[in-house]
């Protein structure tokens, strides 16, 4: 039996206590003796942190610059304590059972809390004693006896719920808080799941750093949550390595990232950085748009191939005999030798420009060669001398010059012969045709550059120098990226590792992925372990299974979502008669569905959205657009198609679906993009 008490409080239909069939007394009043928990844990927090802003450092570095790094740490310290009003300091305890962990009682929050001697009073949900607080079931209950779930109106404590694990005659339920906190209407920006990770998705997030992780998930199954919280969990075990070398959220628009972007600071990780696949390869100005038949073909792998041969067909090989020049001798080095050093370089394969910085040196070492064999004893100041001579300067430039990646691809581009030359093979003459824009840019500046000539560059840039690598990468709505970006995101953790984000079934590019191993190959990570999440605890059972009809229509053989809730009532289909009619029909879905608590996203095909932008005017419906935050007085977001992806919204109006379907290239795009715009419901969609 499931225990289930609360203080006569008013509380807000959207998060419903459980029922209470017995309150006890003040005297021994558990919620009480838990409120005080509360109360003394947010005590002992602020102590922490006004122990942290007391520090003197004055006298215990040696110099400014050592003083300024310290202060950003203890600044950065101070603001990882911060304890948010309106946020749980914890959400469950875990009664271990006397014969492991001594009995002990364990309250499990987001963040770590201590009193003044040093003893636990939150423990942080990435600990690997709060596992079990994920894990624990009757047939599995990892030496827990007792585990409570607490519900919370804003930052109050109002409710628990018990489950003992090891009481057999209990049997098992699901946990009303936790369907409460799953269903709690959304304001503002996404929310972290620390309260409500399910097993599987605890899997995922507490998986190691050395491996790369890919996760299938359709709508509401939670996978961005899981990644965002994976990296969290990632930086609680291995803190000092990636502060050396760094994590980063890939994310598919800036929309998608400012609504994410609360989540890791919530968990008190504050310097994870956020940015776009645009945002990685912005070497130039995007200025321009390509065909979709233009971008595919920029976007396939092959193209790495064709720029890898354009780089290095700049190498030239010597004809002609270097002479060096050093006081009164002169050191001749054939033409013959110099091409074996070239070819040498060009056989290890190395990045064009490192081969191009060891060129001289090379050559410099051939002719200390010379000088030992004619009884002198240079060292190595002697090498760095002769590596600098003007005519090894001249030689290397004309044998390995320089390149320019924005120039090269510009090049390759605009030029048809040199194309062909350097595609010969690998992209067919159409193939090339694609690409070649019927008037030629005469510049880099004055090009206009579009995403998929950007991500060009990016390649021929690491072609000539190595991109640095992070850590840990967090690739998010993935099935989007052509192969080449792929590759760019790639070489963002060549040495590090990744979590890869994604649904196949909500692809909507002409280049969107057609399997995971592909796409994992092209990232440079073939062996990637795949997880695949079927579990929906967002979207409710009718709207899924509504939206699932697509699938053998746009992605054979993926499987449906099975949603673990059931919200009758939750999917209306209205039908309108008169076209000229629909306009109004869709402002007033929106104006019943602002009666209802939560925020409402009205999505309509990208063509639609200037005549929907007006009769909400005319209706006098205020409106945000995507990745402004919804507030109590604005909750309603106007949102295309194109840009709803990862979002979510309590309420949904879904402006004319068969306009989502018809701005699309094609049909399967369409119906893509359809599916997406059908899941972004969380508790009704019309």
């Amino acid at each position: 039996m499931i225990t289930q008490l609360s203080r006569r409080q008013p509380v807000p239909a959207h998060a419903p206590v459980p029922d209470v069939s017995t309150v006890p007394t003040d005297g021994d009043d558990p919620l009480s003796r838990e409120r005080a928990h509360l109360a003394a844990s947010r005590s002992a927090l602020r102590a922490m942190r006004e122990d942290v802003q007391s520090l003197d450092i004055r006298d215990v570095t040696a110099n400014w610059v050592n003083a300024a790094v310290l202060q950003s740490q203890i600044e950065d310290r101070i603001k990882a304590l911060a304890d948010l009003s309106h946020t749980p300091l914890f959400f469950g305890r875990l009664d271990y059972l006397p014969t492991t962990q001594e009995g002990r009682r364990f309250y499990i929050g987001r963040r770590h809390v201590h009193d003044a001697a040093g003893d636990p009073m939150v423990i942080d949900w990435r600990a690997p004693v709060s596992q079990p607080f994920y894990r624990a079931s009757r047939k599995d209950p990892q030496d827990v006896g007792l585990r409570r779930r607490f519900g919370y109106t804003g930052g109050d404590l109002t409710a628990y719920e018990d489950e003992h694990l090891t009481d057999p005659s209990e049997t098992e339920q699901t946990s009303r808080l936790l369907q409460a906190e799953i269903e709690r209407p959304r304001v503002g920006p996404m929310r972290d799941i620390v309260a409500t990770i399910q097993p599987e998705q605890d899997e995922i997030v507490r998986s190691g750093l050395s491996g790369t992780v890919c996760v299938q998930g359709g709508p509401g199954t939670g996978k961005t949550a899981v990644g965002l919280h994976r990296v969290a969990y990632l930086l609680y075990a291995h803190r000092e390595r990636l502060a050396r070398t760094g994590t980063l959220v890939i994310g598919p628009n800036r929309s998608f990232l400012h609504y994410i972007e609360q989540v890791l600071p919530a968990l008190g990780e504050l310097e994870v950085k956020q940015a776009t696949v645009d945002d990685l390869v912005g070497h130039v100005e995007v200025r321009g748009r390509d065909t979709a038949a233009a971008a595919v073909v920029k976007g396939d792998a092959r193209m790495a191939q064709v720029l890898r041969r354009a780089v290095r067909s700049h190498v030239t090989m010597p004809t002609e005999p270097l002479v060096v020049v050093r006081g009164s001798r002169r050191w001749r080095i054939p033409a013959y030798e110099l091409e074996e050093i070239v070819r040498e370089l060009l056989d290890r394969d190395i990045r064009y420009g490192a081969a191009r910085d060891a060129l001289p040196q090379r050559i410099a070492h051939t002719v200390l060669v010379r000088m030992e064999e004619a009884g002198e004893a240079p060292d190595d100041r002697v090498q760095d001398a002769v590596a600098r001579n003007p005519a090894v300067k001249a030689a290397v430039k004309a044998i390995w010059p320089p390149v320019d990646p924005a120039k090269l691809v510009l090049r390759l581009l605009s030029d048809g012969e040199f194309l062909a030359t350097h595609a010969e093979g690998i992209l067919t003459p159409d193939e090339q045709a694609t690409i070649l824009p019927a008037k030629p840019a005469r510049s880099v500046r004055s090009a206009k550059w579009s995403a998929a000539d950007a991500v060009l560059i990016d390649e021929a840039t690491d072609l000539v120098q190595r991109t640095q690598s992070l850590g840990h990468v967090v690739l998010d709505e993935a099935q989007d990226l052509s192969p080449m970006q792929y590759r760019a995101v790639g070489r963002r953790c060549s040495t590090g590792s990744a979590t890869v984000l994604g649904d196949l079934a909500q692809g909507t590019t002409p280049w969107a992925t057609a399997s995971w191993a592909e796409a994992l190959t092209h990232l440079g990570k073939p062996e990637a372990v795949v997880e695949e999440l079927t579990a929906g605890f967002r979207v409710p059972r009718e709207v899924i299974a509504y939206a699932s009809r697509l699938l053998p229509h746009m992605s054979p053989g993926l499987a449906p979502v099975s949603s673990v809730r059931e919200s009758p009532g939750s999917l209306e289909v209205r039908e309108v008669a008169d076209a000229a009619d629909l306009d109004a029909a869709v402002v007033a879905a929106c104006t019943e569905s602002l009666r209802n608590e939560g925020s409402i996203g009205l999505i309509a095909a990208d063509s639609r959205v200037p005549a929907l932008s007006a009769a909400l005017a005319a209706a006098d419906l205020p409106y945000l657009s995507p990745g402004e935050e919804t507030t109590a007085e604005a909750r309603l977001t106007l949102v295309p198609a194109s840009l709803a992806k990862g979002l979510e919204y309590d309420y949904v109006v879904l402006d004319e679906p068969s306009s989502v379907i018809t701005d699309e290239p094609d049909l399967r795009t369409g119906l893509r993009r359809l599916y997406v715009s059908l899941t972004r419901a969380v508790s009704g969609l019309t």
